[in-house]
C-alpha cells in the first residue's frame, strides 16, 4: 500500500503521507487556519517563510513561491506554535483530551524534522516561548493544568516547574521571554501578571507579582521592550498597560478615553517608539507614543489573532479568526488579502464538467470558487444566516446551483456570483442534496424530510414536476445517469433507490443496516458503489438491486465521501478516519493512502483528467493531492 503523494493546502494549509506516497502527501492546502490559534501566524526570521498551524500539522509556506511543507507529529489539534529568535528551532503544543498528557514537539526548522517530544502538561499547552539564546523553552499549561515549566533545549528535559498563577487570581494564558536574559520570563492572564527568575543551580523558578494599581484586567498579549526595561500588556478591556520590569509596577496605561473595541488581541512595538495594535473588532491601528493616539488604521475581516513582522517591520502580516491572512506594507498601511479559506466545516466540493483548474466548495453561509494552479480564491458568494449543504455546477457551466438549510434552492452565475433564480420552500426540512441532469433542463433535490423532488428549469420559471416519496429520512446524495432517464438517491434511512425520472417510479431499492452517506455510478452504469456509517463499501447491481460484494472501507468511523475515475478502474473514499484512500475497483483493495487531514473528511473528488484529488473536511481544510502514477 502506498501513501498519497504531496498534498498541498489549497490556499493556505495541512498534511502528508507515510509509506509509499499517493504521490500524496498533500501538495497544497487551503486554510489559513492559524485563524483560531492566538499568535499562530509567524513570519520566520529568514524573511522567506511563514508558519501557521492547521489542525494537527504545522505549515511552513514559502512567501514567494507559495510552496508548502508540513510538520507532522501531533495527534491532536495544535494550540500554539513559536519560532526561536535565530530561526533554528520551532516548537508547537497541542490540545489533548481532559486528563491526558498534551505533547510539546521541538522541531528543527531547516531539516524539518522532529527533535524531541516533551510531555508534562495535561489537557492543553496554552503558550510557548524560547529564551533569547535558545537555552530554554518555557511552556504554559492550560486551565486544567495551570503550571509553567522550563525545559532545557539541548538536553531535551524539564528543569523545573511551578503553578503559573497565585491561588487568588485567574489562569495565566500568555508567556513571553526576556529579550536579553535567558533566565527571565513573564506570564500573564486573568488578573495575574508575574515576572519569573530561573535559579538554575537550585532548579527553581521564582515569581514576582506585578501590581496594576486599581486596574483589574484580563491580559490577552504581552510584548517585551528590546532592552527589557519595560513590557507592555494588551487587555480584553481595550487598553495597553506599561509595566516596569524591575519595580514590577505599572507606570502608564492608555488610551485612557477611547479604548479599543473588543479588546487588544495583539501588539507589536516598533523601533520608532510607536506600536501596531490589533483588536478583536478587526481593526489594525498604528498608534503614537504612550497615549496610543491612532495615526493610521485598517479594517480586516474577523478579529485579529496574529500580527507578525517581516524583517525590521517594513512589512507585516495579519491573521484573523475568519481564516484570512493579509499582507501590509508599513509605509502605505493598506491591507492586501493573500490567503483565505473556510472557517467552518466544508460540506461539498464540485468540479465543472471537463475542467480541472477550477472547483467550487460550500461551507457555512458561503460558496467559494478556487483556482487550482495558483491555489487562490476567485469568487465568494455569501448568504448570511443560512447554511449551504450541497452544490452542483450545471454541465453547460452557466450556473452554480446550491442547496440550503432554509429549504431553498439558489442558483448563481459562476463568473460574478450574481443570483440567477431562487426556488423558495423547495423542502420543508432543508435541502440536503442536489443534482442536475446533463441536458441542464432539470434539477433533482433531496430534502431533510426524505422527499426527492424534480424541478423543471426554464429561462424565467422553475416548476416542480414531481415529488417522489419513498425515503423516510434525509437524502444524503443524488447521482444522475448519463441519459437523464434515471437517478439514484442515498438516504440516512438505510436505503438507496434507483428512480425512473421519466415515468417517476421506483425501479430498484438497495437495503442495508447503515446510514448511507455517499454513492457513485460506475461509468458504464451497470453497477453502483455505496458507503456510509457501517464503514463498508457495497457494490450493487443496477438491474436487480442485488449486492455483488462488500468490502471493509475503514477501520474506524463513517465513510462520508467517494468518487470514481472516468474509466471506472479506481475510486477514492474518505471519512471519519481522516484518511484519503484510493481503491482498485475490480480488486476491491486499497492501493494508496493519504494522511493529512485533522478533521473528518466530508467529501472528495477526482479532478477531470486525473491530475489531482481534492478532499475537504469538517475542520475547514481543503487538501489538494497529486494523483498517483499508477503505471
Amino acid at each position: 500500500m502506498e501513501v498519497l503523494g504531496e498534498a498541498s493546502l489549497l490556499l493556505g494549509l495541512p498534511a502528508a503521507g507515510r509509506g509509499r506516497e499517493f504521490a500524496c502527501s498533500p501538495q497544497n492546502c487551503s486554510q489559513p487556519a492559524a485563524g483560531h490559534v492566538p499568535f499562530g501566524l509567524i513570519c520566520h526570521p529568514n524573511k522567506q517563510h511563514m508558519l501557521y498551524p492547521l489542525g494537527c500539522t504545522v505549515v511552513i509556506q514559502d512567501l514567494d513561491s507559495k510552496k508548502q511543507v508540513f510538520l507532522h507529529g501531533h495527534t491532536n489539534n495544535v494550540s500554539c506554535v513559536v519560532v526561536s529568535r535565530d530561526g533554528v528551532y520551532v516548537a508547537s503544543g497541542e490540545v489533548a483530551f481532559m486528563g491526558f498528557k498534551a505533547d510539546i514537539i521541538l522541531w528543527h526548522f531547516q531539516r524539518k524534522e522532529l527533535l524531541a517530544r516533551l510531555s508534562l502538561h495535561k489537557g492543553r499547552v496554552e503558550g510557548l516561548a524560547f529564551s533569547p539564546n535558545n537555552l530554554y523553552l518555557i511552556s504554559l499549561g492550560g486551565q486544567d493544568d495551570g503550571s509553567v515549566v522550563v525545559w532545557h533545549v539541548d538536553q531535551r528535559e524539564a528543569i523545573c516547574g511551578s503553578p503559573a498563577s497565585a491561588q487568588n487570581s485567574g489562569n495565566a494564558t500568555v508567556v513571553v521571554c526576556s529579550r536579553c536574559r535567558d533566565e527571565m520570563f513573564v506570564t500573564a492572564g486573568n488578573n495575574t501578571v508575574r515576572v519569573w527568575e530561573l535559579d538554575l543551580p537550585n532548579r527553581k523558578i521564582r515569581p514576582a507579582e506585578c501590581r496594576t494599581g486599581h486596574l483589574r484586567r484580563v491580559v490577552t498579549c504581552v510584548e517585551m521592550a528590546d532592552d527589557d526595561s519595560y513590557f507592555y500588556i494588551g487587555t480584553s478591556s481595550g487598553d495597553v498597560l506599561k509595566m516596569n520590569t524591575n519595580s514590577k509596577l505599572m507606570t502608564d496605561f492608555g488610551p485612557q478615553k477611547k479604548m479599543f473595541s473588543l479588546g487588544v488581541t495583539t501588539l507589536v512595538l516598533l523601533k520608532t517608539g510607536n506600536s501596531i495594535v490589533g483588536t478583536g473588532e478587526g481593526i489594525v491601528a498604528l498608534c503614537k507614543g504612550s497615549d496610543y493616539q491612532v495615526m493610521k488604521k485598517i479594517q480586516v475581516q474577523g478579529g485579529v489573532t496574529s500580527l507578525t513582522c517581516r524583517g525590521q517591520g517594513h512589512q507585516f502580516f495579519i491573521g484573523t479568526n475568519k481564516c484570512q491572512i493579509y499582507r501590509v506594507n508599513y509605509t502605505e498601511f493598506k491591507e492586501e488579502l493573500i490567503a483565505a479559506c473556510h472557517n467552518e466545516a466544508v460540506h461539498d466540493i464540485v468540479f465543472p464538467f471537463g475542467i480541472s483548474d477550477l472547483f467550487a466548495t460550500c461551507s457555512g453561509n458561503d460558496i467559494r470558487v478556487w483556482h487550482t494552479p495558483e491555489n487562490r480564491e476567485l469568487l465568494r458568494i455569501v448568504i448570511p444566516n443560512v447554511t449551504c449543504h450541497a452544490i452542483e455546477i450545471m454541465r453547460d457551466g452557466k450556473s452554480i446551483i446550491s442547496a440550503w438549510n432554509d429549504g431553498t434552492i439558489r442558483a448563481f452565475t459562476p463568473e460574478t456570483g450574481q443570483p440567477m433564480y431562487v426556488v423558495n420552500h423547495a423542502h420543508s426540512l432543508g435541502v440536503m442534496a442536489i443534482a442536475a441532469t446533463n441536458d441542464c433542463k432539470r434539477i433533482i433535490s433531496g430534502g431533510g424530510e426524505g422527499q426527492v423532488r424534480v424541478w423543471e428549469i426554464r429561462e424565467m420559471t422553475q416548476k416542480l414536476t414531481e415529488v417522489l416519496k419513498e425515503h423516510i429520512s434525509a437524502v444524503s446524495c443524488i447521482k444522475v445517469k448519463k441519459d437523464d432517464r434515471e437517478c439514484v438517491t442515498a438516504s440516512l434511512d438505510g436505503t438507496c433507490i434507483i428512480w425512473d425520472i421519466v415515468r417517476f417510479v421506483r425501479k430498484q431499492m438497495f437495503l442495508a443496516n447503515t446510514l448511507f452517506k455517499c454513492l457513485c455510478y460506475h461509468p458504464e452504469e451497470y453497477q453502483v458503489i455505496t458507503s456510509g456509517t457501517d464503514r463498508k463499501i457495497g457494490y450493487w447491481e443496477v438491474f436487480d438491486g442485488s449486492v455483488i460484494r462488500e468490502v471493509e472501507g475503514s477501520a474506524s468511523g463513517s465513510i462520508n465521501g467517494m468518487d470514481i475515475t472516468s474509466d471506472g478502474a479506481f475510486f477514492v473514499t474518505g471519512g471519519d478516519d481522516h484518511l484519503v484512500k484510493l481503491w482498485d475497483y475490480k480488486g476491491g483493495a486499497v492501493t494508496h493512502v493519504g494522511v493529512g487531514h485533522s478533521g473528518n473528511i466530508t467529501r472528495l473528488k477526482i479532478c477531470p483528467g486525473k491530475k489531482n484529488i481534492v478532499s475537504v473536511s469538517a475542520d475547514g481544510a481543503i487538501l489538494l493531492w497529486k494523483y498517483p502514477d499508477l503505471h
